[in-house]
């Protein structure tokens, strides 16, 4: 440490509208009158009479209040290949709690919907809360059975 590195650190801080003797007295370098110069305000988003930002920018979208986010999907080919995999150990019946039991999907999930994309080998048993028609063609083609509940 030597002298020519010290810095003073006991500056003391200039305290603001303590009279017109202090430099800072009067107006309290706030200017005069205008909203500015009151106590308590700012002007958010305000860009002085340029075009704010969130204005130029076009508006993109919309949100869908009552959304089902809740509805797990499946496809044949995932069933198909959930029924290959001889670890998850499948008894030719799924529904939606066995797939959670054997953590095949989410747990947030409270529905289940069938989709026909991909081919299904096996005859099984489902039980859904929703299926579309390709998908029942499918599995009854296959052998198979698809039950739909309603709730």
């Amino acid at each position: 440490m030597e002298l020519n590195s010290l810095y003073k650190n006991n500056k003391k801080k200039i305290r603001v509208g303590r009279g017109i003797g202090s430099g800072k007295g009067k107006t309290s370098s706030r200017g005069h009158k205008g909203q500015k110069s009151r106590s308590g305000v700012a002007i958010k988003s305000f860009e002085g009479g340029q075009m704010p930002l969130y204005r130029r920018l076009p508006k993109r979208g919309f949100k869908i209040l009552n959304k089902k986010k809740n509805i797990a999907i499946l496809n044949l080919s995932r069933i198909q290949s959930i029924l290959d995999n001889k670890k998850n150990d499948l008894k030719k019946v799924i529904d939606l709690k066995i797939l959670k039991e054997k953590n095949l999907i989410n747990k947030k999930y409270s529905k289940l919907k069938i989709l026909a994309t991909g081919e299904i080998k096996d005859n099984v048993e489902i039980t859904a809360n929703f299926a579309s028609k390709q998908a029942l063609e499918k599995i009854q083609k296959a052998g198979g059975k698809l039950s739909i509940q309603k709730k």
